[in-house]
């Protein structure tokens, strides 16, 4: 194997995690950072690509590769565990591996902490004169869970909800088995929305599951639905969203993603008093530099002793 070289899109701290941890076990390799986006004109030396996300905030890359690629890219790791943010030509050259799975905590606490404010009238309880009104709170114990989609964060978020008392029942593509205490399978996509008080979309997006989440869906919820999405804002048609909110089929909508992202300025979704909605931060923390270091460290060792790399992308189930 030649030297390791490689070119990164990352931000300059998290690039400098990783030169950190070579140093100690492959002082020779060396991180170069390069611009994001569509990768062109990378160093002739690089053979190894740390790409972020390319389609994204209304950005569209070309359906073509730039003169000249994979340039002497041997393998590409994407720090995002979908793939759907990224040209389709990106996965017909050297083996491309992502990031699944080192941001499912973060996103399982997130989940949870929404489940948290719905159930707690939060932050609506805070008082700031002395009119106290007081309010009664929904418990977390004994009430349904629906999870869409059974991955990292899927595991994750079941296991804490187990813990504190919450029936779980999840809906996966395959028919592999949960492996999780607690967690019931639905019969179908209709009777895993009409048994849930809370649900979390946790799927991948694919041509089969945009907009899975329509009309028909959403008329089999649960009155009152707490519906937290935390995966691709474009599982979700956001114009039946709307209408199961008004038509109180839907009772909230906490959403960090959307589709489009940002939403335009003036989108309904914006005003809607039963609509929560953050910038697709779920994933970030204070301590993501390390988790996609370890993600990324870890396949590097499997692909410098030439055994099979983690988490291969297959542009068929979307991750």
């Amino acid at each position: 194997m030649s030297q390791v070289i490689i070119a990164s899109q990352l931000d300059d701290d998290f690039n400098e995690v990783i030169r950190q941890r070579l140093a100690l076990t492959h002082p020779d390799a060396e991180v170069i950072g390069v611009p994001a986006g569509v990768p062109s004109d990378l160093p002739a030396q690089a053979n190894i690509l740390l790409a972020r996300p390319i389609n994204v905030r209304g950005y569209q890359a070309p359906d073509t590769p730039p003169p000249g690629w994979p340039y002497g890219v041997q393998w590409i790791q994407v720090v995002s565990s979908g793939i759907d943010f990224y040209p389709k030509w990106l996965f017909n050259g050297p083996p491309v591996s992502t990031s699944r799975g080192s941001a499912a905590e973060n996103i399982a606490e997130f989940a949870l902490a929404a489940i948290f404010a719905a159930a707690k009238h939060l932050p609506d309880i805070w008082v700031h004169d002395s009119h106290w009104q007081f309010t009664a709170l929904r418990p977390l114990k004994g009430t349904t869970l629906g999870i869409l989609g059974f991955g990292a964060i899927g595991r994750s978020l079941a296991q804490k909800a187990h813990a504190l008392g919450i029936k779980i029942v999840a809906l996966r593509q395959s028919q592999a088995p949960f492996e999780v205490d607690g967690v019931e399978a639905a019969r179908d996509i209709h009777d895993l929305f009409a048994r849930s008080d809370h649900l979390v979309l946790a799927a991948p997006l694919t041509e089969a599951t945009r907009h899975l989440v329509d009309r028909q869906v959403l008329a089999s919820a649960r009155p009152g639905l707490h519906l937290i999405n935390i995966a691709r804002g474009g599982l979700l048609d956001h114009e039946a969203l709307l209408e199961a909110l008004d038509n109180g089929s839907v009772g909230l909508a906490s959403l960090d993603v959307t589709e489009p992202e940002p939403l335009p300025d003036g989108h309904a979704l914006y005003g809607h008093p039963r609509v929560r909605l953050s910038p697709h931060t779920s994933a970030i923390s204070t301590h993501s530099r390390y988790d996609i270091a370890d993600s990324f460290l870890g396949n590097l060792e499997r692909y410098l002793e030439g055994l099979p790399l983690e988490n291969l992308a297959n542009t068929q189930r979307g991750y």
